[in-house]
């Protein structure tokens, strides 16, 4: 595995860019990788190189990975002020519910369907999805598709005007529940302590939901990577993005192992054979 840090963009040259059609709405989403298929969803604000970083660990590990473009410059290193504009245009969008009392994001619908097609397109008995930041809650309403079956949740920040609250419908929490459950899954999450875009009453939250199939775990604030990129830096301001942007790439870091424990985890659960 690469053990560079990423510091300028990313031409995203190694990945298949395609279009993908889901009930007539069309979005980019690049493909790389073969075996079973994981979605990988991009945090604000954008597919950066530390997600495009992460995608390639993944597919290196043995899947095939989809990664959908849904904000943002694609490949880019954004600049703080862009990433802010990134953040607010998002915010008002009508596919995601950013805010307290707007329920499941639309957009979850979308991704639902992506997870049909990546199943149909991939062998295995299921497919994984990851949400980061922004899209962290969108890989727990995926595992409303059958398909899915390795949900993992990066330092979910929505709703952004409560910490203690989950980006659901009520409905849709209750049928979650019940699906997480019904078929025996297991929902793994991260965080950093100290993260006040994702709480630990957020976490708590998802274990009220959820009980022991939520799979919460924390990492020190000290463990972050002290120099992030502008946009986690001066706009984030605290340790927030574990296997992305604040991750330290050394053998043996408490951020590389977390890393470590999200890919056996969808070894585990799409290639028990592997």
């Amino acid at each position: 595995m690469t053990t560079t840090t990423p510091r300028r963009g990313d031409p995203l040259d190694d990945f298949t860019r395609r279009t993908i059609d889901v009930d007539g709405t069309h979005k980019t989403v690049y493909v790389t990788g073969t075996g079973p298929a994981v979605v990988l969803m991009p945090e604000m604000p954008g597919i950066s190189p530390d997600v495009a970083r992460l995608a390639r660990w993944i597919r290196d590990a043995g899947f095939t990975v989809y990664l959908p473009s849904l904000f943002g410059t694609d490949g880019a290193r954004a600049t703080t002020e862009a990433g802010r504009d990134v953040m607010r245009r998002a915010c008002v969008s009508a596919e995601f519910r950013a805010f307290a009392g707007g329920g499941t994001s639309p957009v979850t619908g979308w991704l639902r369907g992506l997870a049909r097609t990546a199943h149909a397109e991939c062998w295995g008995p299921g497919i994984g999805a990851i949400g980061l930041c922004f899209t962290g809650n969108f890989a727990l309403t995926m595992a409303l598709e059958p398909a899915v079956i390795a949900p993992v949740v990066n330092h979910p920040s929505l709703p952004l005007d409560d910490p203690a609250a989950l980006e659901l419908s009520a409905q849709d929490a209750a049928a979650l529940a019940d699906r997480i459950h019904r078929d025996n899954l297991t929902v793994l999450a991260y965080r950093f302590q100290g993260d006040t875009w994702c709480t630990g009453r957020r976490f708590a939250a998802y274990r009220a939901l959820l009980g022991d199939a939520f799979d919460g775990r924390e990492l020190p604030a000290t463990a972050a990577n002290p120099d992030p990129p502008p946009f986690f830096r001066d706009l984030v301001g605290c340790a927030h993005s574990v296997v992305t942007a604040h991750l330290v790439d050394r053998s043996g870091h408490p951020t590389v192992r977390a890393r470590d424990e999200i890919l056996d985890f969808l070894t585990a659960r799409l290639a028990p054979d592997a």
